[in-house]
């Protein structure tokens, strides 16, 4: 690539990215140190913080959501870190296809299972029906687990989401340890405990710090479970309720920028401590290690516990499906009816159809657009050779650590009458444009790490010779090099529509109009609707689930055929 078309794309791109990225983030933090006179001058202040923290019920909140973040980290690295050791260590008999079933939870929005664990753990609920039958519990006294438990019910949802990510980060880790140096301490005697905690877990800590950041961050910020259990006295949700008096209330945007400080802080702190280490710059293994072939009782051992974590991932699946199924479904462990009306009314529902054309019209757009722009990077990454262009490279990653929910927050600020953003409202307060460029910088990610990694697996002679014969740099581009990587670009571009269709805070957040719902706005409304809404809901959930099923893997046979999806 040519230095000056390498540069006006990093330039272009870093516009791009102060505008829709900084930006929003900045306004948010800015809002919350910025008071008003009665003039209409602006002063810098502190007492919106200090009204946070002196009022109770903030600080409980803040409190509550650091507390998940942390519990929930320490859940999700309970269940992770004993699969990844396990998979490393040991071939077993099913390896290759437990290890895919482990990844379930991510087919599904966390805040969408949480719907089914509330039918299967309420008062009447699945759990206590199988309780009362066992007769471990008296049917006249049945155990609100939610109302004494939504604290830990959040955990545990959150930790049976978030566990993939952690899983994945431990696993790579493990995969690029040199087996020389666990070898050298089994020779000198060492034992396994002892050769674990001296030498594995120090050398995979890169992994750990990395995927439990990323862990921290989301469940930090998770704002769609807390709302499902009622769980009102957390950051998040206090957010969420104080948007409709934006204009008059500046709290919750010192709210936001606390949320945002903490997962900036933790995210800083995260790179520092494995910056400072010399454990993140270990030298590549120059052999891989092998797993020892096991079998009986100690085979069945490994998948036992692979198919438990799988069976324990997938309650909030099942609950989910059997309640969309539910003709009657009060008191017992499986519904006493199953029928398939609940599809049927949803597809005649006013909600339900418009927001799957709003999800799919906003999804679409936003694919593009990152597609496009994730491209250009991954061509400037790749195959320019210009100093900065790690520094491209990392700022395009920072959606991955910022907070959704001040995303959201910051992108509502600015869409406000009289704000720079609300050129991009429509007619009749169409959020349309809004919500396309939230989901494009949200999940462009996906597209970059794509595209980086099928250049770096494409031969650049053969674009070399397209220019040598008088291509154009735009013709190498279209005729040569997308061929080449089409692979890696689709099975991007596939799981940045799949999210984006079931993206959160920014559904939740931004569309503020019932004709302009998407699907996952579409889902929480249902559930607060009398009548048969939550069976609605569910049945709204089981379609996006099986979407976001063939998506993931339509992206990971995509991905495949280039040796792996997000290969760097």
């Amino acid at each position: 690539m040519k230095r000056g078309n390498a540069i006006t794309i990093s330039i272009a791109v870093s516009v791009l990215f102060a505008v829709f990225f900084i930006y929003p983030a900045g306004t948010v933090v800015k809002q919350a140190f910025e008071g008003t006179r009665a003039d209409g001058s602006h002063f810098l202040t502190l007492d919106f913080f200090a009204t946070i923290f002196r009022n109770p019920i903030y600080r409980e909140g803040l409190w509550n959501a650091f507390a998940l973040g942390l519990f929930s980290t320490l859940a999700t690295l309970a269940i992770a870190f004993p699969l990844a050791l396990v998979g490393h260590r040991y071939d077993f008999f099913g390896k290759r296809a437990l290890g895919v079933l482990v990844l379930a939870p991510m087919i599904l929005p966390p805040f969408v299972g949480a719907v089914g664990i509330k039918q299967m753990m309420g008062v009447n609920g699945a759990f206590n029906a199988f309780l009362i039958d066992s007769g471990v519990m008296a049917a006249s006294h049945p155990y609100d687990w939610l109302a004494h438990g939504r604290f830990l019910g959040i955990v545990v949802m959150n930790a049976l989401h978030l566990y993939p990510i952690l899983y994945m980060n431990i696993a790579a880790a493990l995969a690029n340890l040199d087996p020389a140096m666990e070898q050298a301490a089994e020779n000198l005697g060492c034992p396994p405990w002892k050769r674990f905690f001296r030498i594995t877990l120090p050398l995979a800590m890169p992994g750990v710090f990395a995927g439990a950041t990323i862990v921290f961050i989301w469940a930090f910020t998770e704002l769609g479970v807390p709302l499902v259990f009622d769980f009102a006295r957390v950051a998040p949700v206090q957010i969420f309720d104080g948007i409709k008096g934006l204009d008059k209330n500046p709290v919750p945007y010192a709210l936001t920028a606390i949320l945002l400080i903490v997962a900036a802080g933790v995210f800083a702190l995260s790179k520092l401590i494995m910056g400072r280490s010399p454990l993140g710059t270990a030298p590549r293994p120059k052999g891989r290690a092998t797993s020892l072939r096991v079998g009986g009782w100690r085979g069945a051992a490994c998948g036992l516990l692979f198919l438990g974590i799988f069976a324990l991932a997938t309650i909030p699946h099942l609950g989910v499906l059997l309640l969309s199924c539910a003709g009657r479904w009060y008191g017992t462990v499986i519904p006493d009816e199953f029928t398939m009306r609940h599809y049927i009314e949803a597809l005649g529902n006013g909600l339900v159809v418009p927001s799957i054309q709003n999800s799919l019209l906003y999804a679409g757009c936003a694919t593009l657009v990152a597609l496009v722009i994730g491209l250009l990077v991954a061509w400037v990454v790749v195959r320019s050779s210009l100093k900065f262009r790690g520094v491209l490279d990392a700022v395009v990653m920072l959606p991955l650590a910022v907070p959704g929910l001040v995303m959201a927050f910051g992108y509502l600020a600015l869409s406000q009458e009289g704000k720079p953003f609300h050129f991009m409202i429509g007619a009749g307060g169409n959020p349309f444009l809004l919500i396309v460029v939230a989901y494009a910088f949200r999940r462009l990610p996906y597209i970059v790490r794509s595209g980086v990694a099928g250049l770096q697996q494409s031969n650049p002679t053969l674009e070399e010779a397209a220019k040598s014969l008088g291509a154009t740099p735009i013709r190498t581009l279209l005729r040569v090099a997308i061929p080449l990587i089409g692979a890696n670009l689709a099975a991007g571009a596939i799981l940045a529509f799949a999210f984006a269709m079931l993206e959160v805070s920014d559904s939740l957040i931004l569309a503020q109009q019932q004709q302009h719902y998407p699907i996952t706005k579409a889902i929480y409304t249902l559930l607060s609707t009398l009548g048969n809404g939550t069976e609605l809901a569910a049945a709204l959930g089981v379609w996006a689930m099986v979407f976001l099923s063939v998506a993931i893997m339509g992206a990971a046979v995509l991905g495949g055929k280039r040796g792996g999806l997000f290969k760097v």
